[in-house]
């Protein structure tokens, strides 16, 4: 096939200059152990719409959909780092500065305990936080909506501990208010282990409520003024420590009824059964009554939930992903995933084999774009430009993949007809002339195109191959793997 693919190795901060984020790594403080981050980085929109597939509603992750005020999508930098992106409301922060004072503020975080901010963009009207993306749900979701076991004592005790943890660290840096602390913002890592989600450090707006839950969980002091102090972001501690202990969403005051009452088996999971001690159960009983305390000065403050919460750790030897029965986050083995034909030669890298299925595939895949081809037949001025689509079309069947990639550049940037599979075509001949740079770019735009095809996901995995990023490359075959069985479940 005339080129060959070498085998390029790839950095954050060398291959992707201005894209990415090029200090180096800060480390966190905590227990003396490093935690190799990029520092806080302000990304640009486009930036962002690529990692997002043009913030696709395949990519929403947010509690509440597209109707939820600032929605959350998952996203891949340069294919790479998967990233949380939440999105305000054109609304919420009219003041870019005052946005950006608050998002760096929040970004010179960084450690173990926290989905940490990693950076922001503010362009225009739009502004939004970029941070770590945690691939295992939400505690809500372990505690609340499990489908095949509830979460065991021992993982109960080490969320709250870690919650605990991250509380102390954030107030320790002068961040100790913390907006509408509940069960959503607790996210699991690819070890399973739980986070606190950064975003909950900013406020949802310049002055908008710090808390959107139902009023029967907020602080009474949070009613009575509208502003959220370090003790209110202990009542909510309280709280989700009685969602911890009941797997269920208890009112404080139904809650302080029974505790007063000594009715703790109507406050414990009935799931738990035989998995504690009434030693282990009443001070953690104990522990949620001082923080759902009146007055704000008879809270704990965080230090002290570590200390109480500490002694009561179970199995601390053992993975976070073996407590929950899960497994462990990262790349699957390839032997382990389902590919199609396409996958299968993306994985192995055979260029000719891509080449082949993409010709016998031809257009087939682009929906909508052929009659819109078709009619624009009859206009003039779209002659040449479907031209040199005919030319490029021609150049990739018979293997002249630098005139293919002349040709289709012809088609694309003339911009007025939007074709996935050109992008594919042109990322394979990018790939066997020994662009895999250029031929990454194409499949992310091909995304963009067409958030949910399979195809787009595995010519990302043959350029990540062939820049050597391994890992990265079977993240995106994993990608392509699922959503290929998701179409197929219909059949």
């Amino acid at each position: 096939m005339g080129c060959r693919v070498s085998k390029l190795t790839c950095c954050w901060g060398s291959r992707y200059k201005g894209t990415v984020l090029e200090a180096p790594d800060v480390e966190t403080e905590e227990k003396g152990e490093t935690y190799d981050l990029p520092p806080f980085q302000e990304f640009s929109f486009e930036q962002l719409r690529l990692a997002t597939s043009g913030f696709a509603v395949e990519n929403i992750v947010s509690e509440h959909g597209e109707k939820a005020p600032n929605v959350v999508y998952k996203g891949k930098l340069d294919a790479q780092r998967r990233i949380a992106v939440k999105r305000f409301n054109r609304s919420a922060w009219p003041d870019p500065r005052q946005f950006l004072e608050e998002a760096k503020a929040v970004g010179q975080l960084r450690n173990h305990r926290l989905a940490n901010l990693l950076g922001c963009c503010c362009e225009g009207n739009e502004r939004l936080l970029v941070a770590e993306f945690m691939p295992n749900d939400t505690l809500a979701k372990h505690l609340f909506h499990w489908e095949t076991q509830p979460m065991k004592w021992p993982m109960r005790l080490r969320v709250v501990l870690y919650l605990a943890e991250a509380l102390e660290y954030c107030t320790s840096k002068g961040r100790a208010l913390y907006h509408d602390l509940n069960a959503y913002r607790v996210l699991f890592d690819d070890d399973c282990s739980p986070r606190l989600s950064c975003f909950g450090l900013m406020k949802n707006s310049r002055d908008g409520k710090s808390y959107s839950t139902n009023l029967a969980f907020t602080p009474p002091e949070y009613l009575r003024t509208g502003r959220v102090t370090p003790e209110s972001v202990i009542y909510s501690f309280g709280t989700l420590l009685l969602d911890v202990l009941s797997g269920k969403h208890i009112p404080p005051s139904h809650a302080l009824d029974l505790i007063r009452d000594r009715n703790f088996n109507m406050l414990t999971d009935s799931c738990l059964e035989g998995q504690f001690s009434n030693e282990d159960g009443t001070e953690l009983v104990r522990l949620a009554s001082r923080c759902l305390q009146y007055e704000q000065r008879e809270r704990p403050n965080a230090k002290s939930l570590v200390l109480a919460l500490t002694p009561l750790q179970k199995e601390t030897e053992v993975p976070s992903y073996v407590l929950m029965d899960m497994p462990r986050g990262g790349a699957s083995s390839l032997e382990a995933l389902s590919l199609s034909p396409l996958g299968e030669a993306c994985s192995r890298m055979d260029l000719t084999a891509i080449h082949e299925i993409l010709e016998k595939i031809g257009y087939k895949d682009d929906e909508g774009t052929t009659n819109e081809l078709s009619f624009q037949m009859w206009t003039n001025q779209m002659q040449e430009t479907l031209n040199s689509k005919k030319k490029g079309d021609t150049a990739f069947r018979h293997k002249d993949f630098n005139t293919a990639i002349e040709c289709y550049t012809q088609f694309i940037d003339v911009g007025t007809m939007v074709s996935p599979t050109i992008f594919a075509r042109r990322c394979l001949s990018y790939l066997i002339c020994d662009m895999p740079q250029q031929a990454l770019s194409d499949a992310m735009q091909a995304l963009v195109t067409s958030p949910t095809w399979p195809t787009a996901f595995y010519l990302q995995a043959a350029a990540l191959f062939a820049l050597g990023m391994e890992n990265e490359a079977r993240e995106a075959l994993k990608d392509g793997s699922s959503l290929e069985k998701k179409k197929d479940g219909g059949h």
